[in-house]
């Protein structure tokens, strides 16, 4: 089963100040192409995905979309896709790591970061869910302190064929697990200390029905 982290949050008051370090060390190795170190550090880390970009940038580049601006060689690119990165993984700018290797003319990543195109019925499906399940982590998570976070983006859920894409919120003691079936989105949420908490939705492009609760 292939179960990916999604690494949104944004706020570095919620996180440990030597995983801030570790992933800022990352995004300089990344934005200065020294891709040894960026393998290095993700290797070494549990908790620092082919995924993860600055917490506090604004670029949003992940190593992937690094490696495409670079015109890193296909070894380079190939790598980061075996440790887990996601071709479809967009930046700020709604960008994908093919998108930014086409716009600088470097054709030669252009098979390894292939990845299909959605269509504009997936496009609005996904925008959709996005926005539902935006709505469904304020919902769930209004009695708590704010902490900053990049949405989730569903898209690479169906993209990268993954089973589960889980989401742990901070404070929560838990968080979000969200898959893909039938061209619903199925999102389970708990916390850990609180017995009964689990809820279940189902998203479509036409709103969040809750389905289940009361699990732990």
């Amino acid at each position: 089963m292939v179960n990916e982290m999604w690494p949104g949050v944004i706020d570095t008051t919620q996180l440990s100040g030597t995983h801030v370090a570790a992933v800022n060390r990352m995004s300089d190795a990344a934005k200065s192409g020294t891709w040894g170190e960026v393998v290095e550090i993700i290797n070494s880390s549990s908790w620092i995905s082919a995924n993860q970009w600055r917490i506090e940038g604004r670029s949003w580049f992940a190593p992937l979309h690094q490696a495409a601006w670079h015109g890193a060689p296909v070894e380079v690119a190939s790598r980061l896709i075996e440790l887990g990165g996601w071709r479809s993984l967009r930046d700020a700018e709604g960008k994908r790591p093919i998108d930014i290797a086409e716009e600088r003319g470097h054709t030669h990543l252009r098979e390894v970061l292939a990845v299909a195109d959605p269509t504009p019925v997936e496009q609005l499906r996904y925008a959709a869910w996005d926005q539902h399940l935006s709505e469904l982590i304020a919902s769930r998570t209004q009695l708590m302190d704010p902490v900053a976070i990049r949405p989730v983006q569903t898209e690479v859920i169906v993209a990268e064929n993954l089973d589960l894409l889980s989401f742990l919120y901070p404070g929560m003691y838990g968080g979000f697990t969200m898959s893909v079936h039938r061209l619903r989105l199925f999102v389970e949420s708990s916390s850990r200390v609180a017995g009964g908490s689990g809820q279940a939705h189902v998203i479509t492009e036409g709103g969040c029905v809750l389905v289940e609760e009361g699990f732990v």
